[in-house]
């Protein structure tokens, strides 16, 4: 009465060794066939016997952690993942997911001096997978509810400057747990607001949680010193103190987790925040707000102003009290964000701080004797997770002519294998795009493929409600093409060939980004050569480039990709403060009179 799968390796058998060893390796755990019959001499009778199977209690959702204690943190932990192979946790996503259907449509206001502001007008936020439906509406803030705010902070801003580090540190720890009590529900708005399929929604609420955690421990970190020197007869002292006023202005493909990590850096440092939502997810970001509030945060030290780029983002980036501003998006919008912070505008005291994270045209590349059924999956989780709206996503696919034919046979065939629909259903891997616009920008770019390359699969059994756009693979594609430079932020791969690894390094780099790279090979050597050459913040080796973990992959890039330190490292909250030096002379000064002889 048990369930068996039995399986035997089909195909060639020199490729097909490397499978077999891999799978005699498995098999050579304590527990396994192998060593109950060769080490300890069990009979095959033993072995094949009917196991027997105990009964198991129906999994439930991982029980979360304690809290963290502000007076002793302990070190940082990643926040797990769901594990969606748990039949609880699946159960509870799924219900989160129904609730949150049934809360669509509410009014959202802006948050100005911790007190509810509704200006009037309102931006609504639409489920892009059925536009029909309206998740939020939400306040549209301008320059009068912006000058309320910035009068707010001015008011705020030292008392929360005094506030111990410690206690401003417990604020986002308060806020962690916030975020962990309400998981589930975070990443079911989601789900209907960003189009987030359950998983990439539930990494999106892992990553703020973690943000929270990181930061409140870095801040405690910072607040110790830096180390200098101090020689006999003098005392140097390095510290910091906040900039000052800090705007935010967030993305929509991560609408928790990248407005948390700028929003608490700034917090935590100090500096009171103006905090602008994409217009595309802004009902999300105000559960940012919310659990910052809810965790003890003073009035006045954060706003929610959601409104509209041309008029709130513009507003904040002029303002001549504005000292940091902290900006994720396009690479369009962070250069004109760059060039507006470089005036100094009347009543301006100080050289405003940018921070920009702009997006990239990432390479993945294919080596010669890369191991295809790794190689695979990375490639299709590169290119197409969350339908390819991630500023690391893979766009560009460097392969070696060598294995060419065989990688695309095989990508072709598993990129046909994804299922595409409406997220809430918790079996599809991929959803819509987040509006029209890109919709059609997209199809215009793949229509217009033809003229740049081979397109060996354009996917057209999507919804025709809704904004998909199916998952494309272009072949050949011209490395000049505006297919191979520029980024398009969808579900398009481009993929070059090239004859050496040499050469695939310099077509990886054949642009103006440095955000992430990729590469996948068993070669040491060529391993070597990418980690040492490939122009890239982020370069990962034999893995996805997509999934960045606060803590451990630092995430930031350069070129044309951003100014500022990594995200989610070490150096970042120092984009916040102001170092200053203190440096006393401790050896005794004065008059010392001669004895009278």
């Amino acid at each position: 009465g048990l369930r068996l799968r039995v399986y035997a390796p089909v195909g060639e058998l020199v490729p097909g060794m490397a499978y077999l060893v891999r799978r005699l390796l498995e098999n050579t755990s304590n527990e396994s066939f192998v060593r109950r019959r060769f080490v300890e001499g069990r009979s095959l009778d033993e072995l094949v016997s009917a196991p027997s199977v105990a009964a198991l209690p129906e999994p439930q959702p991982p029980t979360r952690r304690a809290p963290t204690d502000p007076s002793a943190p302990g070190p940082y932990r990643h926040e797990p993942l769901a594990e969606w192979r748990r039949p609880g946790v699946r159960a509870a996503m799924a219900a989160a997911v129904e609730a949150a259907a049934g809360r669509l449509g509410r009014r959202v206001p802006a948050l100005v001096d911790g007190r509810p502001v509704d200006p009037g007008p309102a931006i609504e936020s639409v489920d892009p997978a059925d536009p029909g439906t309206v998740v939020a509406s939400v306040a549209s803030c301008g320059g009068r509810e912006g000058q309320a705010a910035m009068a707010a902070a001015r008011r705020g801003g030292p008392g929360w400057r005094r506030t111990p580090v410690r206690e401003r540190a417990a604020v986002l720890f308060r806020a962690a747990e916030w975020m962990r009590e309400r998981r589930m529900e975070l990443a079911a708005l989601e789900v209907f607001e960003a189009g987030k399929p359950w998983a990439d929604a539930d990494g999106d609420v892992c990553e703020a949680i973690d943000y929270c955690e990181y930061y409140g421990r870095e801040a405690l970190r910072l607040d110790e010193g830096g180390r200098v020197e101090s020689p006999p007869g003098e005392v140097n002292r390095l510290g910091y103190e906040p900039r000052g006023i800090a705007a935010v202005i967030a993305p929509w493909n991560f609408p928790l987790a990248i407005p948390t990590g700028m929003t608490t850096a700034a917090l935590v440092t100090g500096n009171p925040v103006l905090l602008k939502p994409a217009e595309q997810a802004p009902a999300v970001a105000a559960c940012l707000a919310e659990a910052l509030h809810a965790s003890g945060l003073p009035p006045g030290v954060l706003a929610f102003l959601p409104g509209t780029g041309e008029e709130m983002g513009a507003w904040l980036v002029e303002h001549p009290d504005v000292a940091v501003i902290a900006f994720t998006g396009s690479k369009a919008v962070g250069l004109a964000i760059t060039a507006s912070a470089a005036v100094h505008r009347p009543g301006q005291r100080h050289v405003k701080r940018v921070i920009v994270e702009m997006g990239g045209k990432n390479p993945l590349i294919v080596d010669a004797d890369a191991d295809l059924d790794q190689a695979v999956p990375a490639i299709v989780v590169s290119a197409f997770g969350y339908a390819g709206q991630k500023c690391s996503a893979a766009s560009r696919l460097v392969v070696l002519d060598a294995i060419h034919d065989e990688l695309m046979e095989r990508l072709v065939g598993a990129t046909m294998e994804l299922r595409i629909g409406h997220p809430r259903q918790g079996s599809v891997h991929m959803g819509p795009v987040i509006e029209r616009e890109a919709r059609e920008r997209l199809q215009r770019a793949i229509e217009d493929a033809p003229r740049h390359g081979r397109v060996v699969l354009s996917r057209s059994d999507v919804p025709a409600r809704g904004f998909f756009v199916g998952p494309t693979i272009v072949d050949d594609v011209d490395p000049r093409s505006p297919l191979a430079t520029e980024e398009l932020f969808g579900p398009v791969l481009a993929v070059l060939r090239a004859p050496t690894f040499a050469a695939a390094v310099e077509l990886a780099n054949r642009t103006d980004y440095a955000l992430t790279a990729g590469v996948l090979s068993r070669s040491p050597a060529n391993i070597r050569l990418a980690a040492s050459g490939l122009r890239a913040g982020n370069v990962y080796v034999n893995r996805p480039t997509t999934g960045a973990v606060v803590g451990r992959q630092p995430f930031g890039g350069y070129g044309l990709s951003g100014v500022g330190s990594k995200a989610g490292g070490p150096d970042y909250l120092l984009e916040f403060v102001n170092p200053r030096v203190v440096t006393e002379n401790t050896l005794r000064q004065g008059f010392a009179p001669l004895d009278d002889q």
